[in-house]
């Protein structure tokens, strides 16, 4: 009932919709909890339905036990037609292939796949295209309602029962969770699950209650040894390490090596050995950079600890001593995928790199870099950050040896572009050194240096008549080719940059 004191409508302010009640029906703080009996419980709450689209997060890697144990809870269900939005698939995650050839799952987004999921991807076992895109495509999508989420399914290492989240403790701990808080902040409902269930307030706080809908406690989310390695190396072979000290030599010739400095390297054996040869190199210059960026190793948590660094933005720890930073460290940041790399965000990261030192599985005369698939066409991984990260920092260098496996790395045509050629700036093989011609700069201040610049064609004749193996041209992805589109490549911004197509010659 109206109160008289109060009027139906009031000038400046409009209709008023008067008190009723508090609700109190079944007294006070009647949600204290949002704890599940298990499951299946938490994915009927959600409202999953046929059809449906389900997304999970990566921080567990090769270790992860969640997309697995939802995954057979929602085929038990008899749900059907899943769409599976994850950043990444490993091979932990082989039993997906047969909820794949069930129906259960009939759509795939991710930023990486490589194992048994990526094979019966290119053997063109799902019925629709897989989406592959990079991480800040990823991001872009889901915030911006492109993607939409119903169920984001998030292993929590340690959680209350009102969902407060974090990834620094626990038997899983992972450290950082950049890539669940897009999926957490935008999904219809989230789900956490968790192994390590604490009093409330679990402490610190990732991701927070009001963006969780249900907590469920498992035995276990995920194997500790498959999540990171105790430590992560650089590499020892000799090549490797000339690649890595030419890369040095580069980065500090770019002028970009002076205070305020910015980096990105991910976790290969050569990429850490370049992040060496960084150390050194400011450790002798006195610089003292800005952040590094990007998933977090130790060899850049030592950077950090000795000054070299004033902080660290990590969207993923790559190994323990980065999950130990992370816990211990105030000026070791955690960032989501989107302030990452998303590239319609108010800011990126990636936009504020100086130099990232990226990899190649193979990379053309146009300076394209293929990390998709292998020169037979077959999925072997995808973007993640490289295609972000190339768009964003004023020097993005590729490293690579000419040759793996017998087989030529440099090449007249990458089998599928991931990463356009316009967006990477120099090739550091063990024999030379090429420059885009986009960059004549680069080119003029290494040559001042004492680099020797070569073309990239010659680069490429040196790799053609070291390899051993002769690789025929694969029906996936090849120029006029007819066969089955299996997969989609998506730049960054959502546009399609390369397609992949069934590769007819996987048993």
């Amino acid at each position: 009932m109206r109160s008289e004191r109060i009027p139906a409508f009031l000038d400046g302010y409009g209709a008023i919709h008067s008190f009723r009640s508090a609700g109190l029906g079944r007294g006070k703080n009647q949600s204290r909890s949002k704890l599940m009996p298990g499951l299946r419980a938490a994915i009927e709450a959600a409202g999953l339905k046929d059809g449906g689209t389900i997304s999970f997060h990566h921080h567990l890697r090769n270790g992860d036990s969640v997309v697995n144990m939802v995954l057979m809870e929602i085929a038990a269900m008899g749900i059907r037609g899943i769409t599976v939005a994850a950043s990444s698939i490993f091979p932990v995650h082989a039993p997906m292939v047969d909820h794949i050839r069930e129906g259960v799952v009939g759509g795939l987004l991710t930023a990486y796949a490589s194992g048994p999921v990526a094979r019966a991807i290119s053997r063109g076992e799902l019925a629709a295209p897989v989406v592959l895109q990079t991480h800040g495509g990823r991001a872009r999508a889901i915030a911006s309602g492109e993607l939409k989420i119903d169920v984001a399914f998030i292993a929590a290492p340690t959680a209350d029962a009102f969902g407060n989240i974090n990834g620094t403790d626990g038997p899983a701990a992972c450290g950082t969770l950049g890539y669940a808080m897009v999926d957490a902040a935008h999904a219809r409902r989230v789900v956490a699950i968790t192994d390590n269930l604490v009093p409330f307030p679990a402490s610190p706080i990732d991701i927070a209650q009001d963006q969780v809908d249900y907590v469920v406690e498992v035995e276990a989310i995920g194997n500790p040894a498959g999540i990171v390695s105790g430590t992560t190396r650089a590499t020892s072979d000799p090549v490797g390490l000339a690649i890595a000290e030419t890369a040095g030599k580069v980065i500090a010739a770019s002028g970009l090596l002076e205070d305020g400095f910015s980096f990105q390297t991910g976790a290969g054996g050569i990429s850490l050995a370049v992040a060496a040869q960084v150390r050194k190199l400011m450790h002798e210059r006195a610089v003292r950079g800005s952040f590094a960026s990007g998933g977090i190793t130790g060899y850049i948590v030592d950077m950090l600890d000795e000054g070299l660094f004033g902080a660290l933005l990590d969207v993923q720890c790559f190994d323990l001593k980065a999950v130990a930073s992370y816990r211990r460290h105030p000026a070791h940041h955690c960032m989501s995928a989107s302030m990452y790399a998303n590239p319609h965000q108010r800011g990126a990261v990636v936009d504020q790199l100086d130099v990232m030192v990226l990899g190649a599985a193979e990379i053309d005369l146009a300076f394209n870099v293929n990390v998709t698939t292998g020169s037979d066409g077959v999925i072997i991984g995808g973007s993640g950050g490289h295609a972000d990260a190339a768009k964003g920092a004023r020097l993005a260098l590729v490293t690579t040896r000419l040759h793996a496996a017998g087989i030529a790395k440099v090449v007249d045509r990458v089998t599928t572009v991931t990463t356009p050629g316009e967006t990477i700036d120099v090739l550091v093989t063990e024999k030379g050194v090429a420059v885009n011609p986009r960059r004549p700069d680069l080119a003029e201040r290494f040559l001042s240096h004492g680099i020797d610049v070569l073309p990239i064609e010659r680069l490429r004749d040196l790799a053609r008549a070291g390899a051993s193996v002769a690789i025929a041209p694969p029906s996936a992805g090849s120029e006029g080719s007819v066969g089955r589109v299996v997969a989609v490549v998506e730049y960054r911004d959502g546009s399609v940059i390369d397609v992949v197509r069934q590769a007819d010659h996987l048993a």
